[in-house]
């Protein structure tokens, strides 16, 4: 049986990914700095291994990872604005590299990590260049905690090249959960409301199919990827609404109706990534 660690495992999708794996036969060592007794709880209910870690630190970084087959890099401040600028990118740069390091010196066979869709431009108040925007659009940090995710997917790509091991990154869009789905209606009436990230978004339980897809994908070196739902959060097509928010922003080839503008097409190809998940399957507009 296969060992993963998963960072950030008491996290809106750490739950998710853990519970994900464990389903799909993985031994799961999940870590996390806030740890309580539901906590504890909830991991031992799935038959996982919970402990609280500190990943500022690089020895208890390569502590949980002694003995492990791989990571599931998911332990970040998950967005900007909740820090100060310099706590956020000092706090994810010090995690990142920690774990990084300490995947190469534990001799893992793989780290999937999460990245985050800011580094393709977000928030989108200067238009992106093209629709749907992919990976080509890289890098383009506006924040400190985008500029924390592009740092890591360099990072990551030297530490991929000194050691043989393969390093996958998740460019996550905006984590739903069943029970965010309640808000989509209230942005249908703005569309400039979620301009933001092209009105895109991302189910927890897709995250988790992401993150095992890409523990076993066939890739080498430092590799990123789009991951977002299949369509948008908007109750109309993508073409309108975008003609209607940023009408300078060709689209580079025909979508479908309500089709997402964050291309996960990358995703499709190279990890088998299918998202399976929509607010439409809960939400009747």
């Amino acid at each position: 049986m296969s060992t993963v660690v998963v960072t950030g495992a008491t996290g809106k999708a750490g739950r998710y990914v853990v519970a994900d794996l464990v389903e799909h036969g993985y031994e799961v060592r999940a870590v996390d700095l806030a740890v309580g007794p539901a906590d504890r709880e909830w991991a031992e209910g799935l038959g996982a291994t919970l402990l609280r870690t500190d990943l500022t630190e690089y020895g208890q970084a390569v502590d949980v990872l002694s003995g492990a087959d791989s990571v599931v890099h998911l332990a970040n401040i998950p967005a900007p604005g909740l820090f100060p600028p310099a706590h956020t990118l000092t706090t994810n740069t010090g995690m990142n590299n920690n774990v990084f390091l300490a995947a190469a010196s534990c001799g893992l066979s793989r780290v999937v990590w999460t990245s985050s869709e800011t580094t393709l431009g977000l928030p989108f108040d200067i238009p992106p260049r093209y629709a749907p925007v992919d990976e080509a659009h890289y890098p383009y940090p506006t924040s400190t905690y985008a500029l924390s995710k592009v740092l890591g997917e360099t990072a990551a790509e030297q530490v991929s090249g000194w050691s043989g091991i393969p390093f996958v990154a998740l460019r996550l869009s905006n984590v739903f959960t069943e029970g965010d789905y309640h808000h989509v209606s209230g942005f249908w009436s703005d569309a400039r409301l979620r301009r933001w990230n092209l009105w895109g978004y991302v189910d927890a339980r897709d995250v988790a199919q992401a993150c095992r897809l890409a523990l076993t994908a066939d890739v080498t070196g430092a590799q990123s990827y789009v991951v977002a739902a299949a369509d948008t959060v908007m109750n109309r097509p993508s073409a309108e609404v975008l003609a209607e928010v940023f009408p300078e922003v060709a689209l580079t080839r025909g979508i479908g109706t309500h089709e997402t503008l964050l291309s996960i097409e990358r995703a499709r190809q190279e990890l088998g990534y299918e998202p399976k998940h929509s607010w439409r399957d809960v939400v009747k507009d």
